[in-house]
């Protein structure tokens, strides 16, 4: 069973950076994404990452400002958030699904990804 431990997030200010990790027990056959999830709100996808090729999907919101990576030797992926906006703010969950992202359909879309990280709080506000 593939765990994911998150670690990351807190308070900025807008246009300020953080970086979120989740380690990834089993990385190698599986995609990583990230979702996250506001008060009220639908869980959204934000990014992805294949484990095959290590190509990347961005939601159009964050296109241009968050950067998803991964460290296969340490079993770690990364998202670099930067020029961060108060509309950011939000629970960022890491999740796997197998092989690539969109394997068990759209990339963004939270049903086909079996395993959860526990979560980390982004605030953005001055």
């Amino acid at each position: 069973q593939l765990q994911l431990v998150q670690s990351g997030g807190g308070l900025v200010q807008p246009g300020g950076s953080l970086r979120l990790s989740c380690a990834a027990s089993g990385f190698d056959y599986y995609a990583i994404g990230w979702f996250r999830q506001a008060p009220g709100k639908e869980r959204e996808g934000v990014s992805c990452i294949s484990s095959s090729d290590g190509s990347t999907d961005y939601a159009d919101s964050v296109k241009g400002r968050f950067t998803i990576s991964r460290d296969k030797s340490k079993k770690m992926v990364y998202l670099q958030m930067n020029s961060l906006k108060p509309e950011d703010t939000a629970t960022y969950y890491c999740a796997a699904e197998s092989y690539f992202c969109g394997y068990s359909g759209n990339w963004y879309s939270p049903v086909g990804y079996t395993y959860w990280g526990q979560g980390a709080q982004v605030t953005v506000s001055s």
